[in-house]
């Protein structure tokens, strides 16, 4: 069954709702170790000399926390404040509350840092949540206001690859909603359009977790 954007806003909406509910059912349902394109975004990160990391859909934090462990300040958003109250206990815990700040934020709002504030931005498979393709390019060009010149940006999203593209119900624009959880999956034109005026280094596919989840992991860089 495929529909168009015009449930849009309701999408939007429940979506929260759903990952309120997931975060509260299964608290830190990623358990404690950072993902893989959580140390690839480190060691890019470290690389480039960055200090100030924003990551975008933090969730509970595990690679939040793993970026402030590796001497990193961190900025975690998510629009799940039930998903950053773990994180922010998990960071108190550990020793961490002087690296890490959380702010509730729903990326299809502008980011709420100024220009050029941060050195380095990661996303772990934000960008293909229930976002339209004009959300999705909205968001990118507010990833790159808010990096100052030669940031680092690294981001993953599922791709059209996937054995869940096509499969559930259709939202239109690439939205495949399976078991509640809805993903825009990236055609290869949509990370080129997004990487046009930055450095595009890398588009590294991987698989993630059951099925298995076909993904892309992505690293460019904004012009000096």
């Amino acid at each position: 069954m495929t529909h168009d954007r015009g449930d849009a806003p309701d999408l939007a909406g429940a979506q929260r709702a759903h990952w309120q509910q997931t975060y509260h059912a299964h608290p830190g349902m990623y358990g404690e170790q950072p993902s893989a394109p959580g140390r690839h975004a480190a060691r890019v990160f470290a690389a480039a000399g960055a200090r100030d990391v924003l990551e975008l859909g933090a969730g509970h934090g595990r690679d939040a926390l793993f970026l402030a462990r590796e001497g990193f300040t961190v900025l975690a958003t998510d629009f799940s404040p039930t998903g950053l109250e773990q994180l922010r206990a998990a960071a108190a815990e550990q020793g961490l509350t002087d690296r890490v700040t959380t702010a509730v934020h729903d990326v299809r709002e502008p980011l709420p840092l100024p220009d050029a504030s941060v050195d380095a931005v990661f996303a772990h498979m934000l960008l293909c949540m229930a976002l339209s393709t004009e959300e999705i390019h909205a968001l990118v060009a507010e990833v790159r206001r808010v990096l100052r010149p030669g940031g680092s940006f690294v981001y993953t999203v599922r791709h059209t690859g996937d054995a869940h593209y096509g499969a559930g119900t259709g939202h239109g624009d690439d939205i495949w909603e399976n078991g509640g959880f809805a993903v825009h999956f990236f055609p290869r034109a949509l990370v080129d359009a997004l990487a046009e005026g930055w450095h595009l280094t890398e588009v590294h596919p991987f698989d993630e977790g059951e099925l298995p989840r076909r993904l892309w992991r992505i690293t460019q860089q904004t012009p000096r």
